[in-house]
């Protein structure tokens, strides 16, 4: 083990850049993921919920929130702008470190291992909760699908109490997490290959959305554009910023890809810009064909096509809208379980979480972290759980957006396969907006991620400290001098 920046027993101690292409402790993940595989997932997972549900439920306002009106386009282009300016960050990581673990990587790389860890741990509850949230978004898809076959769920699995009179679980959400688990553990190759195909047919079915629709705006809708202010506009683009990162998830999947350093830039910044470009077209149609006070905050388009008298076309959305919204679990939970997995792998979580099969997958924390996500999705309100994984997401965009800046004068001629425009001026521009939509959120989001994070360091204090292999003490890391294989 080289020496460590920073001092062996520093919680600042940082892994050296140099020695990321050379991992030799631990297990390996396999490398089957070309340039447009990885633009898929990205796109896969920026683009669903964020159309189907949440430009809908900001639109509309729901039970807890002002309405959005038209102007819910705004909010979207103001979350798109500060997600641009992370986006263009993690691309410069990207094609430095090829490696698992995305904004954990990163900040442990530049930052330190205390922030590090502080970030892994933020992102393994956030990723969660985003799988959580996205199959509570497609569960009213599905609700309405079977509607239009005359087939009426009983009203006790529909969803929660918060959310439907007399609801006790939302059982498709659940149902759904599993299922996409089992997509993932088959391993990385079915899954890109999966993915490929869905995000597909998810585009084919919002350009058909869009082209359908446009014939059915009423400009009457527009009006009035902005309803409740420009302080609505901003809430809503703190919630909607769940519809316009993906591509951070995707980073995780940066040691699958056959050529990590020259392809993640690139599937990064194409991903963000084709989801940017449909949801600006999405918005637009959505509103001009409904009222935004009619507007259904759970299947947007859905009683968008039911109300210009068209409703076979929601039910075929509606069944498509399950399919492409998939897409978005599949990326995350690819997320959650690959930063679990590389934080096992560095020594601050057990070596049991880091086992994987004969496919490379890592089988336990991708059957722990779906089986959350179904407890979650299945006993949660939407509106919570997707507050609680932008601050999450948020705070990550912050470490990362400060750690490009510190590694580029700390380490100035260090290879680049991408190097970020206006430094440090756009990194600094998405500190600023990433913690301005934080500061959108409401104190009981604030409240939740607290005590995460204080669990976390209390873990982190008690184990990972210790076992970091970074640590010249760590029980681990004396392991793998006297006998270098990986553990299982």
């Amino acid at each position: 083990m080289s020496t460590v920046a920073g001092g062996g027993r520093s919680v600042l101690r940082r892994k050296p850049i140099e020695e990321i292409d050379e991992e030799k402790t631990g297990n390996k993940l396999f490398k089957s993921l070309g340039l447009w595989q990885l633009t898929a997932i990205g796109v896969g997972g920026i683009i669903g919920i964020g159309i189907f549900t949440l430009a809908g439920l900001v639109a509309n306002g729901g039970a807890d929130a002002s309405p959005v009106g038209p102007a819910v386009l705004i909010s979207f282009l103001v979350a798109g702008l500060a997600s641009a300016a992370a986006a263009l960050s993690y691309a410069e990581f990207a094609g430095m470190v090829p490696r698992a673990g995305s904004a954990y990587t990163y900040g442990y790389v530049a930052l330190g291992e205390l922030i590090g860890w502080f970030i892994g741990w933020d992102l393994l509850l956030e990723y969660t909760a985003i799988v959580a949230v996205v199959a509570i978004g497609i569960s009213g898809y599905f609700t309405e699908f079977l509607a239009g076959f005359g087939i009426d769920m009983p009203v006790w699995m529909q969803g929660t109490g918060d959310t439907v009179e007399g609801g006790l679980i939302n059982l498709p959400a659940a149902v759904v997490c599993l299922f996409i688990t089992w997509i993932l553990s088959r391993g990385t190759k079915t899954f890109g290959r999966f993915e490929l195909v869905a995000v597909g047919l998810k585009v084919l079915l919002i350009v058909f959305i869009v082209g359908l629709g446009f014939f059915y705006v009423d400009t009457d809708n527009y009006t009035p554009f902005l309803p409740s202010g420009f302080g609505a506009v901003f809430t809503g683009a703190a919630t909607v910023f769940f519809a316009v990162f993906g591509y951070d998830a995707m980073s995780t999947a940066a040691e699958e890809a056959t050529d990590g350093k020259k392809h993640m830039p690139k599937a990064i910044l194409l991903s963000l810009a084709i989801a940017m470009v449909l949801y600006i077209l999405a918005t637009l149609v959505l509103t001009g064909m409904q009222n935004y006070q009619d507007i259904s905050p759970t299947a947007g388009f859905a009683s968008a096509f039911q109300s210009v008298g068209l409703p076979v076309i929601a039910t075929v959305i509606s069944a498509f809208a399950v399919l492409s919204i998939l897409t978005v679990m599949l990326t995350f939970l690819l997320g959650v379980t690959r930063v679990w997995f590389s934080m096992s792998r560095d020594g601050l979580l057990p070596a049991w979480f880091s086992g994987t099969d004969k496919r490379g997958t890592p089988q336990r924390v991708t059957w722990i972290a779906g089986g959350t996500s179904a407890l979650l999705a299945g006993f949660f309100p939407i509106r919570a759980v997707a507050d609680l994984t932008n601050i999450g997401i948020l705070a990550a965009f912050v470490v990362v957006c400060v750690a490009v800046i510190v590694l580029r004068y700390r380490q100035p001629d260090a290879p680049r396969e991408f190097r970020l425009p206006l430094m440090p001026w756009v990194p600094a521009f998405g500190v600023l907006a990433s913690g301005f939509l934080m500061l959108q959120l409401h104190w009981e989001t604030w409240l939740r991620f607290g005590i995460w994070l204080v669990i976390g360091m209390l873990v982190y204090a008690v184990y990972g400290y210790r076992h970091s292999l970074l640590n010249p003490r760590s029980p681990r890391h004396l392991s793998l001098r006297a006998n270098p294989r990986p553990e299982n």
